[in-house]
């Protein structure tokens, strides 16, 4: 496991959503519903009926649905998965979409409800090539530094979805895929579904370019 460090901790707060918006270059639809499901996700955090550590598991419910409809996980989970997807029988990927979801959002969303508001995150354009886009955004960092931090999405039903996000030119589905394939390739797939399965089970969030590198369509 590779140990969390700064770089890893600013991923785990703003992977999923850089919940203050600022508004900045124009853009089409794939931004508009990036920036609809954000603000969503604020809205739900600022609900005084769902306040409270009372509330938690309800307002991690509600998170996790708005997440369900910005992210694809079932595609997320086949890229990372990579060239061992096409080897896995139907219910080994239906199983496996299953776990690799509930990794996001145990790993991430959950981050979202302890720290959402704190990052502000600026649009900065939008590049469409049929059905694919990038979303371009930049996070602010300390002494003025920002990070640029890209989100992939395609159109699927009419409605864009994110499939991979780029940190600064690094992959989440490729360090993820670097990952499942060594433990694949040293041990087994059951043994990577079984590390899934652990409680102690943990993936680390990218901190160095993996050696599949950047985000690719």
């Amino acid at each position: 496991m590779v140990k969390h460090n700064a770089c890893v901790i600013v991923m785990s707060l703003i992977l999923l959503f850089a919940l203050s918006s600022v508004h900045g270059a124009w853009a089409g639809p794939p931004t508009d519903q990036l920036r609809e499901g954000v603000e969503r996700v604020l809205t739900i955090l600022r609900d005084p009926e769902l306040a409270g550590e009372k509330k938690a598991d309800q307002r991690k419910t509600a998170i996790n649905k708005v997440a369900g409809e910005i992210f694809d996980f079932d595609e997320m989970a086949k890229r990372s998965l990579g060239q061992h997807w096409d080897q896995r029988t139907p219910a080994e990927r239906e199983e496996f979409g299953r776990l690799f979801t509930e990794l996001i959002q145990r790993s991430y969303v959950s981050k979202v409800d302890q720290h959402g508001g704190a990052t502000k995150m600026t649009y900065r354009g939008e590049t469409v090539d049929d059905d694919y886009a990038v979303v371009r955004t930049t996070i602010p960092l300390a002494h003025g530094n920002e990070m640029p931090l890209d989100y992939r999405m395609h159109n699927t039903s009419d409605r864009w979805q994110v499939y991979d996000l780029s940190m600064d030119g690094i992959s989440l589905v490729a360090n993820y895929r670097s990952q499942f394939n060594k433990i694949i390739r040293t041990s087994s797939y059951a043994a990577l579904v079984a590390k899934f399965k652990s409680n102690q089970a943990e993936f680390s969030t990218p901190s160095t370019a993996p050696s599949e590198g950047k985000a690719a369509r």
